[in-house]
């Protein structure tokens, strides 16, 4: 009796897309698809039926996100490096990024990598021992974007490889942090911001670790933590090697944030933080305020950029709040007032809106 193989694993070998062969099993073998693995005679079948029609096409990826196949079979038919975390095939556009969480944990990677909490995908590139740099895969990655090129996110265990799904540069694209490397030492590593274009995203770590698995969930909304208030002094960046000319981070935000808890705990309402379970990572708005049942997302400017994102932010975080069994109102921190009918459309959403006025006290203003 021969192997059993899946859908997937055909696909890949004949280069034929995985509907065809779905739509093949089920018209000539009444396969039920519900069952991954495929044998014997209906394999052979699909082999006999599309080798000739796989190999009178160019070439393209042909696995789908949540497949799951032995790494070895991809490089038979793609190529590429098969060591490493880096592979850059030359017979598909392609940058292949095969991760494993529980492996890199072992170095301490896992507290710089994972789904953050804006879905974006944070990957420590390739380098074990020194200062990583942007040589082979990492400038493949780095440069995927700019050549046009689809970067296809694989989780390894073992011998075998599930395939997340395609993801692409977010911006900036990467960041240079001091991480360590395998014998603890810290030197300055590249981690790349990578934004899923379609993917299986639940299929990944959350940043900084793995989460506990939903059926054991942590009732991370019962649990709501002690707020302290960010730093706010101005950060200055040196030049280095990829970042030319000082840059410095102003934290306005940051020290509107500071006062506005150090307000709330004046005023007998003291805010709390509350990490949130959203999916598969943990998200957390800027204030909780217990007393109030505020969830506060604070915006540095009025602009109407930054009013659109802090719409979309609260009402995520007060809708995740919700299906966790506490209700809240969604508010937005601001410095000001916005215009007008940025105003009237957050009323109409059902968005409290906060500013601090010329005294610097804070209070709710409506249309």
């Amino acid at each position: 009796m021969m192997e059993p193989v899946s859908v997937a694993h055909l696909a890949l070998e004949l280069n034929v897309a995985q509907d065809e062969i779905e739509d093949y099993l089920r018209s000539e073998w009444s396969v039920d698809l519900d069952w991954a693995d495929l044998r014997d005679d209906a394999a052979e079948a699909v082999r006999e039926t599309f080798r000739e029609v796989g190999a009178a096409q160019p070439l393209a990826w042909r696995l789908c996100p949540g497949d799951r196949v032995r790494r070895r079979a991809i490089h038979a038919v793609y190529g590429g490096q098969q060591q490493g975390g880096i592979s850059t095939p030359r017979s598909i556009p392609d940058v292949l990024v095969f991760t494993d969480p529980s492996a890199g944990a072992k170095y301490g990677y896992d507290a710089f990598e994972g789904l953050r909490e804006d879905g974006s995908y944070a990957y420590t590139g390739e380098g074990q021992i020194g200062d990583q740099t942007f040589k082979s895969g990492n400038r493949a990655i780095r440069d995927a974007t700019s050549h046009g090129k689809a970067i296809r996110i694989l989780r390894t265990k073992g011998v075998f490889a599930t395939y997340i799904g395609a993801f692409t540069t977010g911006e900036p694209p990467y960041e240079l942090k001091t991480i360590p490397d395998i014998n603890g030492n810290p030197r300055r590593g590249i981690i790349f911001n990578l934004l899923p274009l379609a993917a299986k995203v639940e299929l990944l770590p959350a940043y900084g670790g793995e989460l506990e698995p939903e059926e054991s969930l942590v009732d991370y909304a019962a649990s709501p933590r002690v707020w302290t208030p960010p730093e706010f002094d101005d950060v200055v960046i040196p030049a280095n090697d990829e970042i030319s000319g000082e840059r410095v981070v102003s934290r306005v935000e940051f020290e509107l944030q500071s006062a506005f808890g150090t307000w709330l705990s004046m005023e007998g309402t003291p805010p709390a933080r509350l990490p949130l379970r959203a999916g598969s990572t943990v998200i957390e708005p800027d204030f909780y305020v217990p007393d109030r049942r505020w969830i506060v997302e604070a915006k540095r400017s009025t602009a109407r950029g930054y009013i659109r994102t802090a719409i979309g932010q609260v009402l995520d975080y007060a809708n995740v709040a919700s299906r966790a069994g506490l209700p809240v109102e969604p508010v937005v921190l601001l410095p000001g007032a916005p215009e007008r009918d940025l105003l009237e459309l957050m009323q109409r959403l059902g968005i409290l809106v906060v500013i601090r006025d010329d005294s610097g006290a804070f209070r709710q203003i409506v249309a």
